[in-house]
């Protein structure tokens, strides 16, 4: 594990990666690329950087939700907007723990507050695996109120993936 909120570039990507296995219309091909994707950053680097990644990522994509959305015009509110309408869609993912519904509305009140998510999750231990799961689907629920408010299915991911280019090109 890193310090400080820090994650391994590998781990955000395949914590990307598990958004898409999620999403039902992936293709087979891309799902069998992600899981590869998964599969390699789960080897080298760990669940728990993973599941770093994917608190990450709901940091940055809730960030983003609330600044830029819209030009500015008609912003969601975090605490009357955003944060309840994820936490009340949680429920329609059959494995998601309702347990694990503080903890993961905690990342996501640290992300509306401006704080570094994967830090403030940092201090309360390690990522269980049915918490990393429910993470993975409030990734999966920003990403779906991304694109519909672009009104456009794959405008996050597409994002994502030019960051992710970005990011190798980068450091190669």
């Amino acid at each position: 594990m890193t310090d400080g909120g820090v994650v391994v570039d590998e781990a955000i990507r395949a914590a990307w990666d598990s958004y898409s296995l999620l999403d039902k219309r992936t293709s087979p091909k891309e799902r069998q690329q992600a899981q590869q994707r998964v599969d390699a950053a789960l080897d080298a680097h760990g669940r728990e950087e993973v599941s770093r990644g994917t608190v990450f990522l709901v940091g940055v994509l809730t960030g983003y939700l609330i600044t830029e959305q819209n030009d500015g015009e008609d912003r969601l509110d975090p605490l009357s907007d955003l944060i309840p309408a994820v936490i009340r869609r949680l429920p329609t993912f059959e494995m998601a723990d309702p347990t694990q519904v503080p903890m993961v509305t905690g990342v996501l009140m640290a992300a509306a507050m401006g704080m570094d998510t994967v830090a403030w999750r940092d201090q309360f231990g390690q990522i269980s695996p049915k918490e990393a799961l429910v993470h993975s689907f409030v990734l999966w629920l920003l990403a779906d109120l991304f694109d519909s408010m672009t009104e456009r299915h794959g405008t996050i991911d597409q994002l994502m993936r030019q960051t992710f280019e970005a990011m190798a090109a980068e450091q190669g």
